[in-house]
């Protein structure tokens, strides 16, 4: 049954023609249903049971039309938005709103007369699109042969009327029913779950079971009154710690493309309130709300019984060996977006650790991508998404975890906690949508070779990085990084940034240059300051700034939020460095371009580097950007070293020396290793934690944000992905650690050319 919902002007019919299908659970929605039929359809028998419903059946003839309608109570606001035709959202309630709106989707029935008498601008009848009887025969025979064609199509009349009830209270109720019927009732389902009871030696009804009981866990509802009751109670999470910011452009196409194929929101994950400022703006553009896949760690009381009945689906952290599990998480994302309900998730998998996107975790895309390949769904859009914050409260907690500490269990207290914490206002939230893009285009794009899912992970992170715009937080705290812990006047700072925005003008990517202009950079630094994050000092001739002590893990967490901007202007400083170096004889230019793709593959796992040719332009253009006749002078006997020196201003050592020097201490760990003992990732890493923190006392690694678990573990990626870990030699190891010693060396270079333009700055 298509959705919709027909213009209330009586018609014809007859019991042959026509059955009525009504879903009533008082004696007054009974009666306003009976009303309804008599004045529409004439004659045609009224089903409220399964009983009357089978009967009819019975009866009917191929050609029958089934109409499903439903009573729907509106609250008074909606109400009179829906009377007067205007269609504007409602306002955020208030808890006193909630109280009044208890009851409003389900009245008692001694309400009910009352309402329709005295407020009948309260009750409207909507009407499913129909269907006749022989579609809906051959739809059951398709989809769900093995239970009564009863109970499929009263299943489907309720849908219908759910969907057509959206013309009536919104988009922003979408609402998913009688999802854990839908799914087990699938043949193809039950084929599934035959084929893993076999597979498993189980019998198929135990199985099945065990499915029923998964998809219970799982199944989430968007329930009007708990929306509402949802978003009252977590707005203390969010509504005044920061003032939400959105590209407005990148949302108009989002409408157009939603009304031809569902949408799935990948949005970067940094904070626990991100799904509710992305709640608000797709609310406040009205757009329907998200199904969001969330981890169950957040489903302790209250966020998770409203959650659950607000759209939240709370998967495990780890399904371990639960195959059943896995295929009911499976099957429940194929059937919403076979439904063309719009989902949000983290593709990161968790919140970043470093402030920088985290590699994308390939498992619920794998589930959407297998429903494509089923053919259930033609396709749906992917949008990339951006959250960026001026300031983050729980940045203290996270900056801890990468040194080492234990995470805090979620709890009541620790949401007590977090609502206090952000009860200050912490600037701006920045959110803005990346080019959409086809699912299907994209997998035809990647082929059918084994890296296929990574292909298109890697292009939506891609399209997460071109979407993130530069924050004044983040270019102020890359500028003060990069000064070796000395402190900077205002006006300094302001010349140290200037050229960042220089660049990402030039390059044409999202930057703040009104953020850091007219009493911008003031309002920044004092946001630092507050934040415990950079220290003023006041006793001399004027003010300076520097980052505080201890606090650098944080700095560095801001500062990565725009570093994938710079990571190419990196490389080919780096790159004209190895070219200035080149022996005799050899081509400076080939050198340099070799010297690129080298750093790309050190440094894959720590960014998202777009294919080798579209590389080759970023690299090209980048250069440009120092001198457009960079080859000519590349090609002159001290042309490289003279670019850099040249050059307006350098990034790579601010940009690249934290995720080499925590490589460096892995390489140093690893052929330290006897080769025939067995790598334990996290015990291993537990040894890099005390190497890295012994290195920062030495003076060997350049700054506190190296010594961190995520960064090994990435580095440990890496040495993985060589094939370091198991079966290598002590040499192989050994040219890994000079490989990345080198690239030190040249960090190291750079920083000192870096460090005497800091000098000039001061003098």
């Amino acid at each position: 049954m298509a959705v919709g919902v027909r213009e209330e002007v009586p018609t014809t019919g007859n019991a042959g023609e026509v059955i009525v299908l009504g879903a009533a659970r008082t004696a007054p929605e009974r009666e306003l249903i009976g009303e309804w039929a008599a004045q529409h359809h004439p004659g045609a028998p009224v089903c409220l049971t399964p009983q009357d419903l089978e009967r009819a059946l019975a009866d009917a003839t191929p050609t029958a039309e089934v109409v499903p309608i439903r009573v729907t109570w509106l609250p008074p606001t909606r109400a009179a938005e829906w009377a007067d035709g205007s269609g504007a959202p409602p306002k955020r309630p208030k808890a006193v709103d909630l109280l009044a709106l208890i009851g409003h989707r389900r009245p008692p029935a001694f309400w009910q007369r009352r309402l329709a008498r005295n407020a009948p601008d309260r009750v409207q009848v909507v009407e499913g699109e129909p269907a006749t009887v022989a579609d809906l025969t051959r739809r059951h025979a398709d989809q769900a042969a093995e239970e009564p064609l009863e109970d499929y199509v009263h299943r489907a009349g309720v849908l219908s009327c759910e969907r057509a009830e959206r013309a009536v209270i919104g988009d922003h109720y979408t609402v998913p029913r009688l999802v854990v019927e839908q799914i087990v009732a699938s043949t193809a389902v039950r084929e599934k779950v035959r084929e893993l009871a076999e597979k498993e030696g189980r019998a198929f009804g135990e199985v099945l079971d065990a499915m029923r009981a998964r998809l219970a866990d799982l199944a989430a509802v968007q329930n009007p009154l708990s929306i509402d009751a949802f978003r009252t109670a977590l707005s203390p999470m969010h509504t005044s710690a920061w003032q939400v910011e959105v590209d407005a452009e990148t949302v108009e196409p989002l409408r157009a493309l939603n009304r031809t194929a569902p949408l799935v929101f990948l949005p970067t994950h940094r904070s626990y309130a991100d799904p509710l400022v992305l709640g608000e703006v797709l609310r406040d553009h009205d757009l329907p709300r998200n199904t969001v896949l969330g981890g169950n760690n957040m489903s302790f009381w209250p966020i998770g019984p409203l959650g659950k009945r607000a759209g939240v689906v709370f998967i495990r952290r780890s399904s371990g060996d639960d195959k059943v599990y896995r295929l009911a998480l499976r099957e429940y994302i194929a059937h919403l977006v076979t439904k063309r309900f719009n989902l949000e998730w983290y593709i990161e998998g968790g919140r970043s650790r470093t402030g920088k996107l985290r590699r994308p975790s390939m498992g619920l895309l794998s589930y959407l991508v297998g429903a494509l390949d089923d053919g259930r769904v033609p396709d749906v859009q992917l949008v990339p998404t951006s959250l960026v914050y001026d300031r983050l409260y729980e940045l203290d907690a996270m900056a801890a975890e990468q040194g080492g500490a234990d995470k805090s269990a979620e709890g009541l207290g620790w949401m007590a906690r977090y609502i206090r914490g952000q009860a200050r206002n912490d600037g701006n939230a920045r959110v803005r949508f990346g080019e959409p893009f086809s699912l299907a285009e994209a997998l035809a794009e990647a082929g059918d070779g084994p890296n296929r899912l990574d292909k298109v992970a890697f292009a939506i992170c891609d399209g997460i990085n071109r979407a993130t715009p530069a924050t004044p937080t983040a270019l102020v705290t890359f500028a003060l990084l990069g000064t070796g812990g000395r402190a900077l006047t205002h006006e300094q700072i302001r010349v140290s940034t200037e050229p960042l925005l220089d660049h990402l003008d030039a390059l044409g990517r999202p930057g703040p240059r009104e953020g850091l202009h007219d009493g911008g950079l003031s309002r920044t630094l004092d946001r630092l300051v507050t934040g415990e994050v950079v220290e003023r000092y006041d006793g001399g001739d004027e003010p300076v700034w520097s980052i505080r002590e201890g606090r650098h893990r944080v700095a560095a967490f801001y500062r990565n939020g725009a570093i994938h901007h710079f990571v190419d202007r990196a490389i080919v400083e780096m790159a004209l460095l190895a070219a200035s170096r080149a022996p005799a004889g050899t081509d400076p230019v080939e050198a340099a371009w070799t010297d690129a793709l080298a750093l790309r593959d050190l440094l894959k796992f720590e960014f998202f580097f777009p294919s080798k040719r579209r590389f080759s332009d970023a690299i090209s253009a980048e250069t440009d950007l120092i001198d457009v006749r960079w080859r000519e002078r590349v090609a002159e006997g001290d042309g490289a070293a003279d670019l850099l020196a040249d050059a307006r201003f350098l990034v790579a050592p601010r940009t690249l020396r934290s995720f080499v020097d925590a490589q460096w201490v892995v390489a140093t760990k690893l052929a330290a290793l006897d080769p025939a003992r067995e790598v334990d990732r996290k015990a291993f890493t537990a040894e890099c934690l005390g190497l890295g923190r012994q290195m920062l006392r030495q003076g060997r690694v350049a700054r506190p944000d190296s010594v961190s678990t995520e960064l090994y573990a990435s580095a440990l990626d890496l040495a993985g992905n060589r094939g370091l870990l198991e079966d290598s030699s002590r040499e192989d190891r050994a040219a890994f650690l000079a490989e990345i010693d080198e690239v030190r060396g040249r960090l190291v270079e750079l920083a000192r050319l870096e460090e005497r333009r800091t000098e000039e700055l001061l003098a």
